[in-house]
């Protein structure tokens, strides 16, 4: 079941990160609340992508927010990253628009 303030948050940053890196290079997935792709370079039009990232909203909205690293949340198994350009440490934290 899908928390309604859960999954507002992550559509909010989602957006956001679309926003700051556009493209579809790179599929961000926060399973059950949402998926996005961006990021400049090559993009797939079927199948999986060659870049994909995946982790809990828990984690993404920690990230998002500034709470935790990219470092710290690999190290510690949180996130499923694969693939050349998987990995958002520049783009973060998210900054929301008001």
């Amino acid at each position: 079941m899908r928390d309604p303030i859960i999954l507002e948050e992550v559509k909010q940053t989602l957006a956001a990160l679309v926003d700051r890196a556009p493209g579809r290079a790179i599929e961000v997935r926060i399973p059950p609340y949402a998926a996005v792709q961006c990021g400049e370079g090559p993009t797939h039009t079927r199948g999986t992508p060659a870049n994909v990232i995946e982790m809990s909203a828990e984690t993404w909205l920690a990230l998002a927010k500034g709470e935790r690293t990219w470092a710290d949340a690999m190290s510690a198994g949180d996130i499923s990253a694969s693939g050349a350009r998987a990995d958002l440490t520049e783009l973060l934290p998210i900054r929301i628009k008001p």
